[in-house]
C-alpha cells in the first residue's frame, strides 16, 4: 500500500488541500477541515479515473486503489483549527511565540520557519499533555 501525502493549509476563508504526487496536481478547498478532506478524496478519485481513461501510466498502488491519503496539516490549518478552542494567549504561553505572530500564522499571512513550526507543534503537544493529566 502506498501513501500519498496531502498538504492542508488555511488560505483566506477556506482550508486548502493539495498534492502533486501523481501526474498533474489535485487541489480542493472547503470551509471545514472535514469538508476539504472529503472533497479531496472525491477529486483525487476523479483524477485517477480520468488519468486511467486517458491511458496515463500510474503507479500500481494508485491504479489498484490500494493507496492511503495521508493528510498533513500545515501550521496555518492546525492553528486555525485550534483558534476559538484554545486561546491565542494559551498558545503563546506554550509556544513562546507572541499572539500577533501566531495570528499571522493562523491567517496564512506568514509561514513559520521549520524550527518555529517544531516549536509550535511541541507547545501544542505539551498543552495536550497538561489537559490529559487533569483527573
Amino acid at each position: 500500500m502506498g501513501k500519498i501525502k496531502v498538504f492542508v493549509s488555511w488560505s483566506g476563508n477556506n482550508y486548502v488541500a493539495g498534492t502533486g504526487e501523481i501526474n498533474g496536481v489535485v487541489v480542493t478547498t472547503h470551509r471545514t477541515l472535514e469538508g476539504v478532506k472529503n472533497a479531496f478524496k472525491e477529486s483525487f478519485e476523479f483524477h485517477v479515473d480520468s488519468s486511467l481513461a486517458d491511458g496515463d501510466k500510474l503507479p500500481d498502488y494508485i491504479a489498484d486503489r490500494t493507496y492511503e491519503l495521508d493528510f498533513e496539516l500545515q501550521v496555518s490549518a492546525l492553528l486555525h483549527k485550534l483558534d476559538g478552542i484554545v486561546t491565542r494567549a494559551a498558545l503563546a504561553r506554550v509556544t513562546g511565540i507572541d499572539q500577533r505572530q501566531l495570528g499571522h500564522y493562523i491567517q496564512g499571512i506568514r509561514e513559520p520557519r521549520p524550527k518555529t513550526r517544531d516549536k509550535i507543534i511541541f507547545g501544542i503537544h505539551q498543552l495536550g499533555k497538561e489537559l490529559t493529566a487533569v483527573v
